[in-house]
């Protein structure tokens, strides 16, 4: 069926904006495909090197140059739970393939790190630029030519957008992603939560909250509730870049083992050579970019994605901004109720229909575009399934007609929420970002004086000395790209939360970023122009009122108009000036933020680069 109009109005605006842009990234992939840039196109001596080192049949085929070859791109490491499982993945592949009448080679490797392990600490500066660099690993290991379609391993907060803006470099390759899934589920993420703010009130001790911690996630996969790392999968099964339904397959099951290895042999079946050709720069498309921004809303997604889509689309030549997610967030409803918008994780939401469920209720309702490319068809619809294990085969079924559990996934004509709880907020401190899906109703307007902090560390050391026993909006400050890398401020979560529990009128206001896991506690976030870049929340005093209106979509400081102008005057770009590790950690790459407008730059792509203030375009 046809789209609403309000859902083609905004794919007509994203199409007329990006034409420039898009133009010529297609223009680059076809002179890529025409030149023949795989092993026809190297000399005798790159060939050699090239395979120098592989089985003697595998060397025999790439000499003959007949068969296909396929890279693996990996984030594997055996220290985070959810990339372990990527430890076995290669030579399943590479037998999937070899068998199937091509050949694998492990091309190479990106970095991952986790940010539930540096929540809070200085590492976490680094967090958001490991994707720039995750990006440049990912197009280091193409750059030999060597191949013919690529398969990307990978899970976590910003190793699957690295990974697809480098592999959008080389978008004339086919790209299938394949995850790695979610751990079994452990203690509730609502005991959880409970445990976190008993300690933060001193009632129970380190021993208790690392038991807790330690039951929620206890072995191999993603964390199981909704955060960023789950909100990828879901998007690339909305992208089309994901076999339908392998999302949330748990690890080391004979399941996931043979959906790795089918991934393996669906590369072959999409080279250019197979008659079948479907390049990752065509599946990602104008369409697909406005897919996968409302199964986020649909399903109450992590805010970081308002950063991440807009990377993903401007390396394929799509401009996107946060006016596109506003307007489409008004008419997407929130189908799912998943931690933290709910009590369920991910593989209850699996359970009772997952990722084939919601994109066919969103297809149904005319809320997504059914024909793009996507890695299995020309239509969408193909993913409206889940895969099922009949002998070694996999085969895929289509998506349950009813919910297994309407406590947590929905039709679209009866969702919990009518739109997709993701506010834009504008006024005189700039514009940001809101996600009220997980805040009840009385919290969206938040009317009370600022208390304003440089650093976490400052804002918590006042929560321990029983400073913030009262309503006020915490300002945190010098959280942006060019101050400190912008990291995530999740730690500050539970204190907040356990002022809220009291019946304190609490919100935070920052130009810095919360994870995927925030919830109850009204957050605008991403507050663009940052400080760094001389924006205006850095006129905000401790003191001044703060009106944050989810509702309407505002946020202000209510200061007289002389007075703030008279701030105005004396507002130029500022530093946080603090030193520590990581700030130490992130001096490396000052230079290249500095050489961006209000971001981080991933890597130039003619005609437009790869901004992380593009968020603010339009």
């Amino acid at each position: 069926m046809s789209v609403l109009a309000s859902v083609a109005k905004v794919t007509e605006r994203i199409i007329a904006r990006s034409q420039p842009y898009r133009s010529a990234y297609m223009e680059r992939l076809e002179i890529a495909r025409r030149q023949d840039v795989q092993r026809g196109a190297l000399s005798c001596t790159n060939l050699a090197h090239g395979f120098a080192a592989f089985p003697v049949n595998d060397k025999l085929r790439l000499k003959q140059d007949k068969d296909p070859s396929v890279a693996i791109i990996s984030s594997y490491n055996d220290m985070l739970s959810a990339h372990q499982p990527f430890e076995n993945f290669p030579k399943i592949i590479k037998d999937a393939v070899r068998a199937a009448g091509g050949v694998a080679q492990f091309a190479g490797g990106t970095p991952a790190m986790c940010d539930g392990v540096t929540q809070g600490q200085p590492g976490m500066e680094l967090s958001l630029f490991s994707r720039d660099a995750i990006a440049m690993s990912t197009a280091i290991a193409l750059s030999h030519n060597m191949f013919d379609a690529a398969l990307y391993l990978g899970i976590c907060d910003k190793i699957v957008p690295g990974l697809l803006i480098g592999a959008l470099h080389f978008g004339h390759l086919p790209a299938i992603f394949v995850p790695g899934g979610p751990m079994t589920s452990g203690m509730s993420n609502k005991d959880k939560v409970k445990i976190r703010q008993l300690y933060a009130e001193g009632k129970v001790d380190r021993a208790a909250l690392l038991e807790a911690e330690s039951q929620s996630y206890h072995s191999a996969g993603t964390c199981t509730f909704y955060g960023t790392a789950n909100s990828n999968q879901m998007l690339m099964e909305a992208l089309g870049l994901h076999l339908p339904g392998s999302a949330f397959i748990t690890p080391n099951t004979p399941l996931r083992d043979a959906l790795t290895a089918e991934a393996g042999r669906q590369a072959l079946k999409i080279t250019d050579h197979s008659g079948n050709y479907r390049p990752v720069g065509h599946v990602v498309s104008e369409k697909s970019i406005v897919n996968a921004i409302v199964t986020l809303l649909a399903t109450g997604g992590s805010t970081n994605h308002t950063i991440h889509l807009v990377a993903i689309a401007k390396a394929a030549g799509i401009v996107i901004d946060w006016d596109d997610f506003d307007a489409l967030s008004a008419v997407v409803p929130l189908v799912t109720r998943i931690y933290p918008n709910g009590d369920a994780d991910v593989n209850h939401f699996h359970a009772a229909g997952g990722t084939g469920f919601v994109i066919r209720e969103l297809l149904d309702a005319g809320l997504m575009h059914e024909d793009v490319m996507t890695i299995f068809g020309d239509s969408l619809r193909a993913h409206c399934a889940e895969p099922f294990l009949e002998g070694n085969a996999v085969v895929f079924k289509p998506a349950p007609e009813k919910s297994g559990d309407d406590s947590v996934l929905r039709p679209a004509t009866t969702p919990f929420a009518a739109d997709g709880g993701l506010r834009l907020l504008t006024g005189n401190l700039g514009r940001a970002v809101i996600k009220i899906s997980a805040v009840k109703k009385e919290h969206w307007i938040v009317e009370a004086p600022a208390i304003v902090f440089n650093s976490q560390e400052a804002f918590m050391q006042a929560f321990r000395a029983g400073e913030l026993d009262c309503d006020f909006v915490a300002v945190l400050s010098f959280q942006g790209p060019r101050a400190n890398g912008m990291p995530e401020l999740h730690a500050l979560t539970p204190a907040l939360g356990l002022l809220q529990d009291k019946g304190r009128h609490v919100a935070l206001v920052t130009d810095g970023r919360m994870s995927g896991a925030s919830g109850k506690v009204p957050a605008a976030i991403h507050v663009t122009p940052e400080v760094s870049s001389g924006g205006p929340l850095a006129l905000v005093r401790t003191g001044d009122m703060i009106k944050m209106d989810a509702e309407h979509g505002t946020l202000e400081a209510i200061v007289p108009a002389a007075e703030w102008a008279q701030r105005q005057l004396q507002l130029v770009n500022l530093d946080a000036n603090q030193v520590g590790m990581g700030r130490e950690l992130f001096a490396m790459f000052r230079n290249t933020v500095s050489a961006a407008e209000d971001g981080a730059t991933c890597f130039d792509l003619p005609p437009a680069r790869i901004v992380e203030g593009d968020c603010q375009l339009g």
